[in-house]
């Protein structure tokens, strides 16, 4: 089970992409209009095989517009999460009494997005693809817009809020892993990554807090970040309102 897509919610579409293009050197983004009928736009670019997306409203009324409002501004927003058995992974959902607020299944693709309030965090997508390599959400060219120089890979997202012990509980039922107490909260490993479950702390309640990004030079990312007021404390930088992991490549 892979971490394969970090999604971002924006209110100015044009100014997240500029600053993540800008500070974390990634190539060409797909615009996927299937996003249009949620009353979105969108920006999905590579990073290395990972994904790092930002949706931001065209319309009134969107789940994305009123997690705007609810957090106070540009976040976290989705979890995909790539597995190798969707219908084992929808048993699980089903055991844990979770909803799926939308299912897709078509040629090479299996979708299930699980509501937010049932897992607590964020909305959680456990998608599987076939063939594995293969990325739907990333549109049919992605492999040639891969850019690694600056970043390699998403590899860790951390979820926030008043009970990280229930919330990283329930999802290790949903994803049938294991989960371990770490000294800032609760952790569950995946394939080449991991999710971390701490207390929401920056007054902006439960939501993706932060998501880590492999970089092959630290200093010089954070050099990109601080040009643009978007350098943070320790290893973290913000991009769309999201606090961002440096980590070594």
């Amino acid at each position: 089970m892979r971490l394969r897509q970090i999604a971002l919610v924006g209110e100015d579409l044009a100014a997240a992409r500029a600053d993540i293009e800008a500070v974390l050197g990634l190539g060409q983004p797909y615009a996927d209009p299937g996003v249009g009928k949620f009353g979105l736009h969108n920006a999905v670019w590579p990073v290395g095989d990972t994904f790092l997306e930002v949706v931001s409203p065209k319309a009134g009324g969107t789940t994305a517009g009123r997690l705007l409002e609810k957090r106070g501004g540009d976040g976290g927003y989705m979890v995909i999460l790539q597995v190798e058995d969707s219908a084992a992974a929808r048993e699980r959902v089903a055991a844990e009494n979770v909803r799926i607020i939308e299912k897709a299944d078509f040629k090479g693709v299996s979708m299930s997005h699980l509501h937010p309030k049932d897992v607590g965090g964020a909305i959680l997508s456990l998608d599987q693809m076939t063939p594995p390599e293969h990325w739907e959400w990333g549109g049919p060219d992605w492999p040639k817009n891969v850019k690694t120089d600056v970043s390699t890979a998403v590899v860790g997202g951390e979820l926030q809020g008043p009970d990280p012990d229930a919330m990283s509980a329930k999802w290790a039922a949903v994803l049938g892993l294991p989960r371990e107490r770490t000294a800032t909260g609760w952790r569950i490993g995946l394939d080449g990554g991991e999710l971390r479950f701490v207390t929401a702390e920056d007054g902006r309640g439960e939501g993706v807090g932060a998501f880590d990004v492999a970089v092959r030079d630290p200093a010089a990312v954070h050099a990109a970040a601080k040009a643009r007021g978007l350098d943070g404390p320790g290893d973290h930088i913000t991009l769309c309102g999201t606090r961002v992991r440096l980590v070594p490549a």
